[in-house]
């Protein structure tokens, strides 16, 4: 079958511009509503859940409405402070609303020790490593995960993340080296592992096979210098304009994109960047990412 880049990739744009889960205050006055009839004005498939979106039913109404589709949801996983089976019933429970709004990824993090919520310690040094006993429990407790996630129809997508136990490449490779394929895949997310290895495009290379889901993240140079000098958090390095959209940026998203279509990806891209809405405008910011594909990752 021949491959057709309007058909195998679904563009998406996740909620976080409008309305931030991990500060509540960002973006409050952003209803649902609004949101969507947003994403659809600029152009987009569909977006991710966010923490104030409703109940299944209700938010399946609202999609059905605009012709919207869940790309997925971010599920935080617990597996090394509650173990494997308080962790795992916890995201059986994910999996049954995912499957509820028809969505067909788990975008999952391992939390245990998170300090992208911290509001003292500094991204760019201060993360936590695992042990190796952590690490055994967590590659354990994923392909668990993805088990379950396959009797629902979804894929586990695991999301290498600032702050967390597992955000540089040589951290993603062992995740990958020590999970079964079949059962746990990978969040590709260009703006986390740019700015935690200063290199985007390595990790794309060493796992495309793996690659379920991707975010395109874009990254202000200037103010991620910025960040560092002044050894910010992860919420205070956003809300200083570090992330924002593609197009935005500095990050050149168009060897990325050539190297998933390369390899025939099909599946989601989402557009994400953490910021302040009252800033940077979310449907500006839909638009601008919008115009970005259109031109330089589509146009013939």
């Amino acid at each position: 079958m021949t491959y057709d880049v309007s058909k195998a990739i679904k563009w998406g744009i996740a909620p976080i511009g409008w309305r931030n889960d991990d500060i509540p205050s960002i973006g409050k006055d952003n209803n649902l509503q609004q949101l969507l009839s947003d994403i659809v004005v600029s152009g987009f498939q569909g977006t991710e859940v966010g923490g104030f979106f409703p109940e299944p039913q209700k938010l399946n109404y609202e999609l059905n409405l605009r012709r919207l589709q869940i790309a997925g949801q971010w599920f935080s996983s617990f597996i090394i402070r509650d173990g494997i089976e308080k962790a795992s019933a916890a995201f059986e429970e994910h999996c049954k609303f995912l499957q509820a709004v028809h969505a067909p990824i788990a975008v999952v993090s391992e939390q245990t020790y998170t300090i992208q919520t911290s509001d003292t310690a500094n991204i760019f040094t201060d993360k936590h490593h695992f042990t190796d006993q952590e690490w055994d429990e967590v590659c354990t407790g994923l392909n668990h995960y993805g088990e379950i996630a396959a009797k629902y129809g979804i894929k586990v997508a695991y999301h290498h993340h600032m702050g967390t136990g597992i955000q540089t490449k040589a951290e993603t490779d062992r995740l990958m080296a020590n999970t079964d394929p079949k059962l746990v895949g990978l969040l590709y997310d260009t703006g986390h592992i740019a700015v935690s290895d200063g290199d985007y495009l390595s990790l794309l290379e060493a796992h495309i096979d793996r690659i379920v889901h991707v975010h395109f993240k874009d990254v202000r140079f200037d103010k991620e210098k910025e960040c560092r000098q002044k050894g910010l958090t992860f919420q205070n390095s956003f809300l200083n304009g570090m992330f924002t959209v593609p197009g935005d940026g500095d990050l050149d998203f168009k060897p990325v994109f050539q190297k998933l279509v390369e390899h025939q990806y099909q599946g989601w891209i989402v557009v994400e960047a953490e910021q302040d809405p009252a800033k940077a405008n979310p449907l500006e910011m839909a638009q601008i990412a919008q115009k970005y594909i259109q031109n330089e990752l589509l146009a013939k």
